[in-house]
């Protein structure tokens, strides 16, 4: 991983540049480079992320979506380019509700090839909803 890191402004910006992406909305809120490096970010409830109309309760789907993402921009922050995801899990503990979930991804492992990162989610309440653990391809070009 390279030595200077990007800021979360840099991430915001990189965040903006993809319609999927975009249209989660995600918002990066943290950067730790003493841990691991980590990144923390947030995702808002839109109603194409309900599992029911009216119900405040994430899809499984969004969530999954939100894992990968997290995950992928923990590696990112170091590496300053894009990765594509190898495999990922995702361990759902309890409904998340609210208006919006948090999650902070860790990377336990930059390897010369491979990525390995650790991601936890909480929803509005500070419940724990989910884990996962997501494999990503940091071979250069």
């Amino acid at each position: 991983m390279s030595d200077e890191a990007l800021t979360v402004d840099q991430i915001n910006a990189m965040l903006g540049k993809s319609p999927f992406i975009s249209f989660m909305n995600l918002t990066c809120t943290g950067i730790d480079l003493d841990a691991g490096p980590s990144i923390s970010m947030t995702m808002p409830m839109r109603p194409e992320f309900e599992r029911g109309p009216g119900s405040n309760q994430f899809h499984g789907g969004p969530i999954a979506s939100f894992i990968d993402t997290v995950g992928d921009y923990a590696l990112v922050v170091g590496l300053k380019a894009g990765v594509p995801t190898i495999n990922f899990r995702v361990d759902y503990l309890r409904p998340a509700f609210g208006p919006s979930i948090r999650g902070t991804a860790t990377v336990r492992r930059a390897g010369r090839t491979v990525g390995v990162v650790d991601i936890d989610v909480w929803d509005a309440n500070d419940k724990l909803v989910a884990v996962g653990r997501g494999t990503y391809s940091i071979t250069p070009g």
